[in-house]
């Protein structure tokens, strides 16, 4: 196993090379790339199917096996994914402004790279491709870790880019992995600040609050997605089925499902039936509130404080009926995590209202949640989603990768 503090040097080592090198050799890298996820297809999935069966025989969740299993068709997936992060507009380089003060100098601000990007994440080998081609588009290096449920996959995959990164003339040690998955050399990755520009963790709700609450090396914080749908007063019910049973049953492993659907009091008596029937086609389990269950039956499961904290990740869902859309509005802004919230109404006014008022990183009107991904914003892929404020918020693509500098041009001048 690879020493972390030996990673984060040959890392720092690398930084030089990513940095300077032109946007046509990087993208020539990610081609590469995705060249070698179709031509090693089958030895990748060979170690994704050791690493399922060993999930299987420890226990692990179904909706977590599904986020780490592999097929043909998500493999060929990420090599496209890769090939449009390829595609995408260099942002390196990139003038963002520019001036000539009164004593002659001349300034300009410019995109540049972050540097050495760190990451921490859970069972999802996609990150792991997500996450090196985003890095090598924008010029950084990338250090990962993710965790044992994916080890193998995660190792074939590493080693197939990094000899991709050395056929386009760049150091392999552009992308590095940690494959000691231990909670010590996460610790310890969460301490390299001599080497590390920022850490990015992704994963559930303990892994975040871990990192962000250990870390001394600069986070941008992720992920956790206790995400809404309210269904106002002024709502299309028929829209309001589709998307809500959208947002919570198309993959409810993922952070942009909804775990909490609000209903107003005015129409939940004709709409929760018909939710019930919706969901119940998906084998999805109800937890709801007293009017909920008063409407629903007893078999619905009593909601609790508990319940509307939580991100399920899983077929399971709350609802609560409440008064007014102000009600719905203090509800997420008491239990969202800040990051993906969603109204449906014909009223233009209350969706307006909602869009401004309610404080997340996507605010929807009438449309789902599932929406939140860096993929369908445009943006190739994503390295996260970002619920914080400062510097990146929401999928995180290739500028959220960058900072920016000052170059001064003078001709002597002193102060």
């Amino acid at each position: 196993m690879a020493d972390v503090r030996e990673l984060g040097k040959r890392a720092k080592a690398a930084k030089p090379a990513l940095g300077r090198a032109g946007a046509a050799q990087r993208g020539r890298a990610l081609l590469e790339i995705a060249g070698v996820l179709e031509r090693e297809g089958e030895l990748i999935l060979a170690a994704n199917r050791r690493d399922v069966a060993a999930a299987e025989k420890a226990g692990i969740s179904p909706a977590l096996i599904d986020r780490l299993r592999l097929t043909e068709q998500r493999v060929k997936d990420m090599a496209d994914s890769v090939r449009q992060v390829a595609a995408m507009p260099d942002p390196v380089g990139t003038v963002l402004g520019g001036s000539c003060l009164p004593n002659g100098l001349r300034l300009e601000k410019v995109r540049v790279p972050l540097g050495v990007v760190g990451m921490i994440y859970e069972a999802r080998p996609n990150v792991t491709v997500d996450a090196a081609a985003l890095c090598v588009k924008s010029g950084n290096v990338c250090l990962l870790r993710g965790g044992k449920e994916a080890l193998q996959t995660n190792l074939a995959l590493a080693k197939g880019m990094r000899e991709a990164l050395e056929r386009a003339g760049l150091p392999q040690d552009g992308i590095l992995f940690v494959d000691d998955t231990s909670r010590e050399s996460a610790a310890e990755l969460m301490k390299l600040n001599e080497y590390l520009d920022v850490l990015v963790p992704r994963g559930g709700a303990g892994l975040i609050r871990r990192v962000v609450e250990t870390a001394t090396v600069p986070v941008i914080e992720t992920g956790t997605g206790n995400c809404h749908v309210y269904v106002d007063a002024a709502a299309d019910l028929g829209k309001a089925l589709d998307i809500a049973e959208n947002a919570k049953t198309s993959r409810p492993s993922v952070c942009n499902a909804a775990e909490t659907v609000l209903v107003h009091e005015a129409v939940a008596r004709e709409f929760l039936p018909r939710l019930k029937e919706r969901l119940g086609r998906h084998g999805v389990e109800l937890r709801g509130c007293p009017r909920t269950r008063e409407i629903l039956g007893d078999w619905v499961r009593p909601a609790g404080e508990e319940d509307f904290a939580t991100e399920f990740l899983d077929y399971i869902l709350a609802l609560r009926v409440v008064g007014s859309r102000e009600e719905a509005m203090a509800h997420i802004a008491r239990y969202g995590t800040g990051h993906s919230e969603c109204i449906v109404t014909e009223d233009y006014s209350a969706g307006e209202a909602f869009l401004q008022e309610v404080d997340a990183a996507v605010v929807y009107v009438n449309a789902s949640t599932r929406f939140t991904d860096g993929g369908e914003f445009g943006l190739g892929t994503e390295l996260g989603i970002s619920t914080q404020k400062l510097h990146a918020r929401g999928p995180m693509g290739l500028e959220a990768l960058t900072s920016y500098k000052y170059l001064v041009r003078g001709n002597g001048q002193i102060r």
